[in-house]
């Protein structure tokens, strides 16, 4: 041979695979025309000449080596575009639908469409089309039908869309290689049929016992069960401390009952509405399910431990979801990153994937259908958010409700939205249960590998009505009709082992039945009870009670020293000079008559808590600057953008110190958020909406869970959320929090809502709800905060009001009702105009003798003590007044209007002052918006003949 054909500079011998098929049809296309190609692509071709494959194919072959002839390029052009498009393709001819066998795409995979023929495949390399192949494929046409086996079957991959080539690389070769998987031993294959005789037999008893009772069964997509088994055994290899799931309701009592342990005879009872005397875990949380109004049980969480000789303890845990299907998605990965952060040194709060692994099961019509859902998996590779990967599984039943698939969504698969966000896709066999354990160990392996979701395509079937209630025929007659005939995941695989002399057929019928005989025991021992029910639906008396007096203020020289070092930065760091500046001016607020604006009062009373040792996590939309500028806790530097942020380098800090610009989200963020707060219920979370109306996006966050999850699960939330709110002409977009929203759900002492309107009242009520956050009072914080006021003198307020003062829930008008006796009219207010009324007054020099404006800075729980008691030192009273800025069926009136007339002295009577009824919250015309202020102002403080 010559030199040159061993030159180690010959090009052809380094490509294999996709890449040498794309030189190949490169030097197709330069044999008929050498201009086609690119300058440099036609000089390797009159170097080299065509791709050889002396390298590649095999001795009995040899006759072929040499320059590749024009039919033999043919071939391998077309086996290898064939191999391609069974990898891109191949899931569109699979196996993966157990009831309806789709047969349309039979031939998408045909030699015939590839212009290549068997003679021809056995002639290919095996390492241009599948370099990875088992030892055992020797041949082209055995590559292909490799290739056809592992992208074909009952498990389709779909990883096309996934850009990194090192993941595409890694997927591709486990696929390839079979690797991804182990294989099943004799006892693996006993144990998994056993647990799929456990999910059916559950499922067959509750269903012939209490006959028409929802349950929302499994049945169809049994295989679950033992997916999560194997992913709660791999994740434990890396010594997990907590393994949170979050699903909806379908299949959920089965979960509960296999993968969290909770007693069959639980279940039943509360089928039976019998006295349950086995109190549910809450979550891994170590709390017990307290809650006075309770839930059905299919919305119900539990928790399990798991621990063996030689592993640490792990705990398993199912979140409460109520029907609201995805929304549980976020709070649990809250649950998560909440589960893998070190709070406890100062600083960024030191996060490890391992110790927490998260797995959301959801619908295949919700899926695609809730932009939750894209909410929750956009998080998924954010600073602030992240979780190491998520395993997600669809449990596809193939129909939502009554709708089928063509009327539920547009997209192929219901899995589909997950490829924008390069989620590799594995579909699997509902009826294949090995192939669906074989799925959840590759899933588990990628995210060991990557950090990133995975997502496991579950495709099954409902064998009954959404709720068994319901006859499914009368929609779907011909899928239930096919249903009905076709053989459970356990039977199917009964026979599978039977052929296989694993199990016989008897011994299989006999797990079946010791099963039956075993759940009908625990049922008669709860069905035996016939003690009557009690049932307490009034919340403890540390929820009726309150809050109790905390001391918030904090000792001047403390302020000060917290000050100073949050004003200093590395010598070599130089921020934006006009932020510099406003800065600057921090380190003179508590020189002579200086005073302490919102901005300082927030940076202040979060250091005070770290240093108290409570660690801080703050997100939100622009939360880092602020919206309105105020808050530079983030600093940049103005020549490299690299970041400072001081509370983050605070010495004197206790506890971590977080904060994070979230993503243009509000459903999944404040879910999120609330997740991280219940699991880290030592840690202070908040979560600020660029404007307060930003919150109506989380409505469902706030009304199954923030409010109500005390009530229903007995589940504690500390969560702060910051609205900005008030009517300054912005029209009827972000003038509005929309506290009215809240105000509906205030009830049993559920969440704190307050309107600030001082910078003292703004640190007292944050220290407060730091120093609550581990107490059984415990409650979120819904706070008003301000927009113009932020640099309103007004609301700043000296240092002695940090120092020796605390939370006020009403405040008095400083300048006005110094002689009790003279005062006619009192004015109820909150927020921004009460500010706009002590300027109206401050502006304007008359006897305002005959006037006093109270503020209700905390609106719910209703201040009913302080105002009554105040309101009995004004004895020559006539009447008060509701002054608000908000619409009448808006804003605080519709609440406060019975609360105050129940404390009101005898013939005294209460009127509305402010804008009238409104579909929309705000005047669009800002010229509009200032005649409606100054009438509503005038009108407080005009006197009456």
């Amino acid at each position: 041979m010559s030199s040159k054909e061993h030159s180690p500079e010959k090009p052809w011998q380094e490509f294999y695979g996709p890449n040498l098929g794309v030189v190949i049809e490169l030097y197709e296309q330069y044999a008929e025309d050498p201009n086609s190609v690119d300058e440099e692509t036609r000089a390797h071709f009159e170097k080299w000449g065509p791709p050889a494959l002396e390298e590649k194919v095999s001795s009995s072959n040899a006759s072929e080596a040499g320059a590749i002839g024009a039919d033999m390029i043919n071939a391998v052009v077309g086996a290898v575009k064939l191999a391609e498009f069974i990898r891109a393709k191949g899931h569109l001819a699979s196996d993966i639908q157990p009831i309806w066998k789709n047969h349309k795409n039979d031939d998408l995979l045909s030699y015939e469409r590839f212009n290549v023929t068997e003679n021809e495949l056995r002639k290919v390399p095996v390492k241009l089309i599948c370099p990875d192949a088992p030892s055992n494929v020797t041949n082209g046409l055995q590559a292909i039908e490799h290739l056809r086996n592992v992208y074909t079957k009952t498990m389709a991959v779909e990883f096309g869309h996934v850009q990194d080539e090192e993941e595409r690389e890694w997927l591709r070769r486990k696929i390839e290689s079979q690797t991804y998987a182990d294989q099943l031993s004799q006892e693996d294959k006993r144990a998994l049929l056993e647990r799929l005789t456990s999910v059916e037999g559950f499922e067959k008893f509750i269903h012939r016992t209490f006959v028409g009772q929802k349950r929302f069964s499994i049945e169809g997509v049994d295989a679950l069960v033992p997916m999560l088994d194997k992913a709660i055994g791999e994740v434990r290899k890396e010594k997990t401390d907590h393994v949170m799931i979050g699903m909806a309701h379908r299949g959920r009592l089965n979960v509960l009952a296999h993968t969290l342990g909770k007693p069959f005879k639980a279940i039943f009872a509360e089928f039976l509405q019998a006295p349950n005397k086995l109190i549910a875990p809450s979550e891994g949380l170590g709390e017990t399910y307290t809650g006075w109004t309770g839930d059905v049980k299919y919305h119900l969480g539990a928790d399990r431990q798991i621990s063996d000789d030689d592993q640490d303890e792990t705990i398993v845990s199912l979140a409460n979801n109520p029907s609201h299907l995805e929304f549980v998605s976020p709070i649990v990965e809250g649950y998560a990153r909440a589960a893998q952060e070190d709070r406890s040194q100062k600083g960024v709060p030191m996060q490890d994937t391992t110790r927490a692994y998260s797995i959301l099961i959801h619908g295949d019509a919700a899926f695609p259908g809730q932009g939750i859902v894209t909410e929750t998996l956009n998080l998924g590779r954010l600073n602030g958010y992240h979780v190491g990967g998520s395993l997600h599984i669809i449990a596809n039943n193939n129909i939502g409700y009554t709708t089928e698939t063509y009327d539920s969504r547009s997209t192929t698969y219901a899995s589909d939205p997950a490829k924008g966000f390069e989620v590799p896709i594995v579909h699997v066999n509902a009826d294949d249960a090995e192939a669906c354990v074989k799925a959840v160990q590759f899933a588990v392996e990628y995210r060991r590998q990557f950090k990133k979701d995975f997502l496991i395509d579950l495709i099954g079937y409902r064998r009954f009505g959404h709720n068994e209630g319901d006859e499914p025929a009368v929609t779907q007659p011909d899928l239930y009709t096919q249903i009905r005939k076709h053989p459970t995941a356990r039977a199917i695989y009964a026979e599978q082992l039977n052929k296989e002399s694993v199990i016989s057929a008897e011994d299989a019928k006999k797990l079946d039945n010791d099963m039956y005989d075993y759940l009908l025991e625990e049922y008669n021992k709860v069905n035996a009870d016939k003690t009557e029910r009690k049932y307490e639906l009034s919340p403890p008396d540390f929820i009726v009670d309150g809050l109790p007096k905390i001391k918030t203020g904090i000792e001047k020289d403390k302020l000060i020293s917290f000050n100073e070092q949050l004003l200093e930065w590395p010598e070599t760091f130089k921020p934006n000079q006009k932020l510099e500046k406003i800065l600057q001016r921090r380190a003179k607020a508590f020189d002579g008559d200086g005073s302490i604006d919102w901005g300082l009062a927030e940076v202040l009373s979060f250091a005070s808590i770290i240093h108290d040792g409570t660690p801080i996590r703050l997100s939100g939309q622009d939360t880092e600057r602020g919206t309105f500028a105020h808050r530079h806790l983030v600093l940049h530097d103005r020549e490299t953008n690299e970041t400072y942020t001081p509370l983050q380098s605070f010495e004197d800090a206790n506890a971590s110190f977080a904060v994070y610009n979230s993503p243009l989200s509000e459903q999944a963020c404040v879910g999120f958020e609330y997740g991280y707060n219940v699991f880290s219920k030592e840690t202070l979370v908040l979560w600020e909406a660029q404007f307060g109306d930003f919150v109506n996006g989380a409505q469902v966050i706030f009304d199954q869970w923030v409010s109500a999850a005390r009530a229903k699960w007995g589940q504690k939330s500390g969560l702060v959320i910051l609205l900005p709110h008030g009517y300054e002409g912005a029209g009827p977009e972000h003038s509005s929090g929309r506290v009215e929203r809240f105000l509906s759900s205030a009830a049993e002492n559920n969440w704190t809502i307050a309107n600030c309107t001082s910078a003292a009242q703004y640190f007292h009520i944050l220290r407060r709800q730091a120093k609550i956050l581990q107490k059984n009072t415990v409650r979120p914080l819904i706070i008003m905060t301000p927009k113009s006021l932020l640099r309103n003198q007004a609301i700043a307020s000296e240092t002695s009001m940090f120092t020796e003062g605390e939370f006020q829930s009403i405040m008095e008008e400083p300048n006005l009702g110094k002689n009790r006796e003279a005062v006619k009219r009192i004015i109820l207010c909150s927020g921004k105009l009460a500010v706009e009324l002590q300027d109206y007054v401050k502006k304007n020099d008359e006897d305002w003798s005959w006037v006093h404006i109270i503020r209700v800075e905390e609106l719910y729980p209703f201040p009913r003590r302080a105002i009554r008691e105040l309101l009995k030192e004004f004895p020559n009273l006539e009447e008060v007044k509701w002054v608000q800025e908000e619409p009448k069926n808006m804003g605080a009136w519709t609440f406060m209007e019975p609360r105050i007339l129940e404390i009101l002295p005898q013939d005294v009577p209460l009127s509305y002052i402010g804008r009238t009824h409104r579909s929309s919250p705000a005047e669009g015309v800002s010229n509009a918006h200032k005649l409606e202020q100054k009438r509503i102002i005038s009108e407080s403080l005009t006197r009456k003949n």
